[in-house]
């Protein structure tokens, strides 16, 4: 299969997809942020659709905190279960296959199929464990940048993501400015307040005071399955409101007529938050949350790309921007995105905002969303057509 081979399309979406793998950094190591290296590295992704002759339909899709690189369809016709943006991405929705090349990867320092602490050190034939290095959104972005150098992609016509794949988005229009014509940020903010860094720690915490932790050396023996499982179920209360949990749980209690007068999960709501961190578990490595969720709460874009300046951030390329918030998402508030859009505005960019009314918390950009659909369609077929007229 060619490297812009289209995948089969049917009406439901893209159809069956290939995870594929990118290495690089072989010979000489990739220098992170910290000061520290690493290499090889590998990163998984996915396309999706097919470049055009120009090279000018490229949309980056950059996954939230726990994603991965399979944002869409399926990988067989007996597959479950599609990939985690299936309603947005696909002939015909909002980042539409038949019009755009789409390119998904999973993270540096994920746990899908990229490099991560999980992965092999070549230096000792084990696991990196603690070993790995930590992290930023900066060096993740790097690595992306990498990836479609890889794919021959000179300039992308859009990022998209959510939360910290916002984040992601926000790093590429201040860190590769030449390389982005639009930016469409979903849900996200240009750094993490102490409320966001508070939980984060909290669902750290829970990991490591896992006996099972091991000081993250675990990999021989048992994962800290129950520290990882509360840390998600920590996630989950955040992702949702407290409209949300009232409609899909209420006070309803979990196959039985009373209270059991034990621990036992009585309340639907515990029922769920206990299947939840149970079924991450399978999927997802301890360590790689660690460092993951420590990325996020270094993210400061003003400070990173401003000298502390937000608007300072954004002073180079001419990006145009998308900013997207929700009413009910009470984890990146809205007051979060009007901040990145005053900032957008200073520095003189184009840029649209818009809050969505929805009742499902953070989750909400996620979901199926004729609005949001609408929002990020219309935002590429503008940005695609002042493209070609040379306007951007």
């Amino acid at each position: 299969m060619s490297e812009y081979a289209e995948h089969d399309l049917d009406a439901a979406g893209v159809g069956l997809v290939e995870k594929r793998l990118f290495t690089f950094a072989q010979d000489e190591p990739m220098p992170l942020e910290s000061g520290a290296v690493i290499g090889p590295v590998t990163l998984a992704y996915e396309t999706y659709g097919a470049l055009n002759p120009d090279g000018s339909n490229a949309v980056l899709v950059c996954h939230a905190l726990t994603g991965d690189s399979h944002a869409a369809g399926v990988y067989s016709g007996s597959d479950p279960k599609p990939g985690w943006w299936e309603v947005m991405i696909g002939p015909g929705k909002g980042i539409d296959t038949n019009q755009y090349f789409v390119i998904c990867s999973n993270v540096l320092g994920g746990c899908m199929g990229s490099t991560g602490p999980a992965s092999v050190d070549p230096a000792t034939g084990q696991p990196y464990g603690p070993d790995f290095p930590v992290l930023t959104i900066g060096d993740m972005v790097r690595a992306q940048k990498a990836l479609l150098d890889h794919l021959g992609v000179k300039r992308l016509l859009a990022a998209v993501g959510g939360s910290m794949g916002g984040m992601q988005v926000l790093e590429w229009a201040a860190r590769y400015p030449d390389r982005l014509v639009s930016a469409i940020a979903l849900a996200t903010a240009p750094r993490h307040s102490a409320l966001q860094i508070a939980f984060h720690e909290v669902a750290r915490q829970a990991i490591v005071a896992d006996p099972d932790w091991n000081g993250g050396r675990y990999y021989s023996c048992c994962k800290p399955a129950h520290g990882l499982a509360v840390a998600r179920m920590i996630g989950h209360i955040t992702y949702l409101s407290d409209e949300a949990m009232r409609h899909k749980f209420g006070r309803g209690l979990q196959d039985r007529a009373d209270f059991s007068f034990s621990f036992d999960a009585d309340f639907q709501v515990e029922s769920y938050l206990r299947y939840q961190g149970r079924k991450f578990v399978e999927r997802f490595d301890a360590n790689s949350f660690l460092y993951i969720t420590r990325a996020a709460d270094y993210f400061d874009l003003g400070a990173t790309h401003g000298s502390g300046s937000l608007t300072k951030a954004f002073s180079r390329g001419k990006a145009r921007f998308l900013v997207v918030s929700f009413s009910s998402d009470w984890l990146y508030p809205t007051y979060q995105s009007r901040e990145l859009v005053q900032a957008l505005k200073r520095a003189g960019k184009d840029v649209s905002f818009c809050e969505i009314e929805a009742h499902w918390g953070h989750d909400a950009f996620l979901l199926d969303s004729p609005r949001l659909a609408g929002l990020i369609s219309g935002h590429l077929e503008r940005t695609s057509r002042d493209l070609a007229r040379g306007i951007l």
